[in-house]
């Protein structure tokens, strides 16, 4: 019975090892060519070796200052998350603690809202916000991502609410806190797991969102993957190889997220996100 068991065991880890490879190789060799000039990077044959460069990044950040589109972003989507989180955490809690359907009900409509297309909000989005002038903002920008996305923010949060004992509320109670403080001080804490995973969803819609971006602002305040996109769509060798150059410098803040928090996601995966 052990030998099958270790065969099927190897199988499945030879499995996960060529299914981590095919995820991981567009990602490795796009960082392989934005390091090489164009003619190195898209020759047929394939070149294996080729003249290292960071030309590529220089003219990107420095000649088109992507560090704009960067700030751009860093602005947008720590505004979503502040926001989603805030009315996120306060909302599940509610909801979590009250016990009639209504408010459930009222959560799973607006999820509703949450799963159409993204083109399907934007015209009346674009409509509104430019009959009152105040399309080209910052705070357009969030307030739609904020509204997109705070129906699922609210209904991950109430799912870490409900497993959480309301027995903790009422110790804290007793013990005086309001329920505020009790909120704060000992809920906030025993869930915030949850709170680091729902943020990160929540980071991820902002931070790669191109649509909204290339549509309600301008250039000056687009975020870095619509910059990216214009830049590869452009008919220029330069162009391009500058775009790709953004493509890798786009994903390393990710990158550097997942392990800075890696064990309060996973924690908070396994705590059970979505029960409920």
């Amino acid at each position: 019975m052990k030998q099958p068991a270790r065969v099927w065991s190897l199988l499945l880890h030879l499995a996960l090892f060529a299914w981590l490879v095919i995820a991981c190789l567009p990602i490795v060799w796009t960082a392989i060519i934005s390091l090489r000039q164009y003619v190195d990077a898209f020759s047929v044959p394939v070149k294996w070796l080729a003249p290292v460069t960071f030309e590529n990044y220089s003219r990107l950040w420095i000649d088109k200052a992507f560090y704009r589109n960067f700030l751009n972003t860093a602005i947008v989507t720590f505004g979503t998350v502040s926001v989603s989180l805030t009315v996120g955490c306060l909302a599940g809690y509610a909801l979590s603690r009250y016990r009639g359907a209504v408010g459930f009900w009222l959560l799973i409509t607006a999820l509703v809202f949450r799963s159409l297309p993204h083109s399907t909000l934007l015209p009346s989005f674009y409509v509104m916000f430019d009959a009152m002038g105040i399309r080209n903002e910052y705070f357009t920008l969030i307030l739609v991502l904020v509204a997109i996305n705070q129906p699922f923010t609210i209904w991950m949060l109430r799912s870490f609410f409900v497993n959480i004992p309301q027995e903790l509320d009422e110790a804290a109670l007793v013990d005086g806190c309001s329920r505020f403080q009790a909120f704060r001080r000992v809920i906030i804490p025993v869930m915030w797991p949850g709170v680091v995973t729902t943020g990160l969803f929540s980071f991820l819609l902002a931070y790669n969102d191109f649509l909204l971006s290339s549509s309600l602002v301008n250039a000056e305040r687009m975020t870095m993957p619509a910059a990216i996109a214009y830049a590869i769509s452009a008919e220029s060798e330069a162009f391009l190889m500058q775009g790709v150059a953004g493509a890798v410098s786009i994903t390393i803040p990710l990158i550097i997220l997942v392990l800075l928090f890696q064990r309060q996601i996973v924690s908070g995966l396994t705590q059970g996100a979505v029960k409920g």
